[in-house]
């Protein structure tokens, strides 16, 4: 019996020890790759422009994989100009390994860029919700997970599925900040009700939207098209004439990735 009992003791001695030799190990990798992020990142690639420069830039990512190729945030750092300069495929390989390293903080990313970039739609849904299994319902880039779900239903035409994700969203946004809902959420929630001929309801939406973003060019266009479906016209001709003047002084989506791609729905105006 005493045996046992010593040899109890010294398995949980090991079993601490252990523990405590995994977190000093986890603390000494991230002080290194904090370092090497600081050596190839800062002090190297962003000293060039990757518009112009990339191939200094990539160079410089490469030699800090060289050291450490676990460094999920040089992947990352690989793959976003790609996106920007519209190359998704070579991106992709890059980004994927970023999951690969650190999925917790990059598998929103990769999904994000899916949805708003490449524009796989269907990728995008899947990632997302292995995301939300995974992480929960979080933030990328200022929306929910579920938002850019609903966004990828939207593109499929699955119009009910997204109706209910912007709704889920908007009451969230409206329990828990009140007086933030996001007008880019309330556009696309009038969205899915427009594609559903809902016109009513949708106006509702666009005019909730336009109260928090008073020259919402993409809103007035699309109520001025539920107007004249509601056989409104006299208040289609100014309406339309609003968000093309809003428009020409750039009012329109806000979101900071506009500046890269047209988001859905977004009113490209010819002249």
């Amino acid at each position: 019996m005493k045996q046992l009992f010593i040899s109890i003791i010294c398995l949980l001695i090991i079993q601490v020890t252990f523990g405590q030799n995994k977190v000093i190990d986890q603390e000494l990798i991230k002080k290194n790759q904090n370092a090497i992020i600081e050596e190839f990142v800062t002090n190297c690639a962003e000293k060039y422009n990757y518009n112009y420069q990339m191939a200094e830039w990539q160079n410089c990512l490469d030699e800090g994989l060289k050291k450490d190729s676990t460094v999920a945030y040089l992947w990352q750092q690989k793959s976003m100009p790609y996106f920007k300069a519209k190359k998704y495929e070579i991106g992709m390989k890059y980004i994927d390994k970023a999951v690969k390293y650190d999925p917790e903080r990059w598998q929103s990313y990769r999904a994000f860029i899916k949805c708003i970039f490449a524009k796989t739609y269907k990728e995008a849904i899947i990632d997302f919700e292995d995301c939300k299994k995974k992480f929960g319902n979080n933030y990328v880039m200022d929306h929910t997970y579920n938002f850019y779900i609903g966004l990828s239903y939207l593109q499929l035409n699955e119009y009910s599925k997204a109706e209910m994700l912007f709704n889920e969203y908007i009451e969230d946004l409206f329990k828990n900040r009140q007086g933030l809902e996001h007008p880019t959420a309330l556009f696309y929630y009038g969205i899915s009700k427009y594609e559903q001929k809902k016109w009513v309801e949708a106006i509702i939406e666009f005019d909730k939207a336009l109260k928090k973003y008073p020259n919402f060019s993409d809103a007035k266009y699309y109520k001025a098209i539920c107007l004249a479906r509601l056989e409104k016209q006299e208040k289609v001709s100014m309406l339309y004439k609003e968000a093309k003047e809003d428009a020409e002084k750039g009012f329109t989506i806000n979101e900071d990735n506009t500046a890269y791609e047209t988001y859905p729905y977004q009113k490209r105006w010819v002249n």
